[in-house]
């Protein structure tokens, strides 16, 4: 005869969790220090050595969020029916009563309302004590209801997941929770609240393939199993070894399945301050509107030193504009399909307090970074990631900038095989209707379609000493004189530098560098271009989203230079050509 400690054990080996202990731990099982006297242990129940994350009950994760106090508890009365009065070696009545026994719970979650640094919101934690954290009707119902009274109420939603999937004992009528939980997210994805959602050790099956994975910014603990399906039933399905760490939150982030892994000693403070940025979202900057900086001289420098500078390794990266411009910096990762591409960055922020999404190529400040991010040429899984973070700034009505500073796409057989022309199409059309500001700015090298992809722009700026252009000099070189060597002679007449797109009216604005350029003095560029991106964005904020968008069409399809031909015309040019047939 099983206990319910003996289901829960089954369950952890057959899916690669750690066991629970009987009694507190005295050692941690991962690094072996003594657990006594740790203070992270004993409040976050943490190694303070190697981090290992302990499971806690979903009454102590409360504790650990919510403001002291100020938890109230709903649906405090709902238990399961036993709708298929279901029975292996034991009741599934009695398992119930001795999961309750053990918890101190009713079911597997508890939900309610709380304040998380004096910002209210609607909670839901699952307990994996009570019969692995699975989803059977009561489960269900709450966390469904949970979407309800946060839809009612106008409040974010928080969910802590930690599962291992559908309840058995309640057949078909637990699996329905899945469709029943993701239908009440999508109601409240409709009214643009904000819905977190934090993955923990574990969370895997009916859980992580519903509402957990629906979250507008979903999180996940360290080290924590995530997966559908566990490491061990994939081996034992399949056949085939997995490799080590192929479901853990890491895992997952590299997948593009979540956008951080916040320790748990930080998830407080995380959380507050991800609240606090899709709180205040319609507040304008403080700058006034007339509160301009001096436009730049002409140039002195040729179009090939223009070249060199905007190319330099040590000019400020997108990172670097981001540091000393904003506060509250909050990088997001992901595209929820297929990876996350290092080489873009995507984040929230707060600009002069007004809370921003930045978009941006980052190629890395240093030889190592710039290897890893692949010298800022962004994959399909690049562009993906930003159409799904301009998709919240739409959803909660956030302005938008954008940083540009790539040579181009990266061009290799992964990034056609994933979609790459596709994924620069669709990034382009969802910025040319995306109904919030846009403001771009090009701080570095801007290169082809890569870079456009983040130019379909409201306002778009280009720093002194940037470029932009539909080739490289290189390139051209090549087609042209079928020799990369000569670019420096083509490079004026590509017409790529600040002054000549601001003639041809592909940019708007001009930002001056600082005396020596912005590699010079890194942080006085980025004050420059702050307050010109705050000035641009106090012009058009305001505007009704749908002249918005007009303005911004119309602004795109006046770009070009043609000249219409004549009857006469079109007849001396048949002639001409007909004498050279």
């Amino acid at each position: 005869m099983k206990t319910l400690q003996d289901l829960i054990h089954l369950f952890q080996r057959s899916h690669g969790v750690d066991v629970l202990p009987q009694t507190e731990p005295v050692m941690c099982p991962t690094c072996g220090a003594s657990l006594a006297n740790q203070e992270s242990f004993r409040r976050f129940c943490i190694c303070e050595h190697c981090r290992h994350h302990f499971m806690i009950s979903a009454r102590r994760r409360i504790e650990l969020l919510a403001d002291p106090g100020a938890f109230k508890e709903d649906q405090r009365r709902l238990v399961s029916s036993d709708p298929l009065t279901f029975s292996d070696h034991l009741p599934y009545r009695q398992r119930l009563d001795e999961a309750r026994a053990r918890t101190g719970l009713l079911d597997a979650v508890v939900t309610g309302t709380c304040t998380i640094g004096n910002l209210r919101v609607v909670v839901a934690v699952s307990d994996f004590e009570f019969m692995g954290g699975s989803m059977g009707s009561v489960v269900g119902e709450k966390i469904a209801t949970a979407f309800e009274l946060a839809l009612e109420r106008r409040l974010p939603l928080i969910t802590v997941a930690s599962s291992g999937g559908a309840r058995m004992q309640e057949g078909m009528l637990s699996l329905v929770q899945m469709a029943k939980t993701s239908a009440a997210a999508q109601r409240l994805h409709g009214a643009g609240l904000p819905f977190l959602s934090v993955l923990t050790n574990p969370t895997t099956g009916g859980m992580f393939a519903s509402f957990a994975s629906l979250g507008d910014i979903t999180v996940a603990e360290p080290g924590a199993l995530i997966g559908f399906a566990g490491p061990r039933v994939v081996e034992q399905t399949t056949g085939i070894p997995l490799p080590a760490g192929s479901h853990t939150a890491e895992a997952q982030l590299s997948y593009g399945m979540i956008d951080q892994i916040v320790d748990r000693a930080d998830l407080r403070e995380y959380l507050i301050r991800l609240l606090s940025l899709l709180r205040n979202t319609s507040r304008r900057p403080h700058h006034k509107r007339e509160e301009q900086v001096a436009k730049p001289d002409e140039p002195d420098a040729s179009a090939w030193e223009t070249v060199r500078l905007a190319r330099r390794p040590d000019r400020p990266t997108t990172l670097t504009y981001i540091e000393h411009m904003t506060t509250e910096w909050t990088e997001l990762h992901g595209d929820r399909l297929d990876g996350d591409d290092p080489a873009m960055v995507c984040g929230l922020a707060k600009l002069d307090g007004q809370t921003v999404v930045v978009l941006g190529h980052e190629r890395g400040a240093d030889e190592q970074e710039r290897e890893r991010r692949n010298g800022g040429r962004p994959r399909p899984e690049g562009f993906r990631k930003v159409q799904r973070v301009m998709a919240l700034a739409a959803k909660f009505h956030l302005p938008v900038v954008t940083l540009i500073d790539t040579p181009g796409a990266r061009l290799d057989l992964a990034s056609e095989s994933r979609g790459l022309a596709r994924a620069i199409a669709t990034t382009m059309a969802m910025m040319s209707d995306l109904p919030v500001p846009i403001v771009s700015a090009i701080i570095g090298e801007g290169g082809s379609g890569g870079a456009l992809a983040l130019g379909v722009a409201d306002r778009v700026l280009m720093l002194e000493h940037s470029i932009y252009s539909v080739i490289a000099p290189e390139g051209a070189a090549a087609i042209i004189y079928r020799d990369a060597s000569r670019a420096q002679e083509i490079t004026r007449a590509l017409k790529l530098t600040a002054h000549d797109c601001k003639f041809l009216g592909v940019i708007d604005s001009i930002v001056p560098e600082p005396e020596g350029a912005a590699h010079a003095a890194p942080e006085e560029a980025a004050q420059l271009l702050k307050r010109v991106l705050v000035h641009e964005l106090t012009s058009i904020q305001g505007r009704p989203p749908a002249k918005l968008v007009a303005a911004r069409l119309r602004k795109f399809r006046q770009m070009g230079r043609f000249e219409r031909l004549s009857q006469w015309d079109i007849s001396s040019l048949r002639q001409r050509l007909s004498a050279r047939i």
